[in-house]
């Protein structure tokens, strides 16, 4: 599993601590956002302009995009167990 975010890898690596992840590879977008916008997870303006959305993606073992969701609002999480039933499938 991968954990792509704006945050820094020291952050990256606290919160997985904290949440007891440790079979994710963490990645940052900080000094390159092409990713962001190459995925359609930029957000455009306002105070957060440059950050990533929230987002999740499952890709199989061909590339292809089997689900995904980008939620409206920063502070909403995606729909988490979703992602994982298509994974189970």
């Amino acid at each position: 599993m991968l954990c792509i975010s704006a945050d820094l890898p020291f952050a990256q690596s606290r919160f997985c601590g904290a949440e007891g992840l440790n079979n994710v590879i963490t990645l940052s977008t900080f000094r390159n956002a092409e990713f962001l916008q190459a995925y359609g997870v930029a957000i455009a303006d306002g105070p957060l302009k440059g950050l990533a959305a929230r987002a999740v993606v499952v890709i199989d073992e061909n590339d292809n995009v089997i689900f995904s969701q980008l939620v409206d609002e920063i502070t909403t999480e995606p729909d988490y167990e979703a992602a994982l039933a298509v994974l189970k499938a």
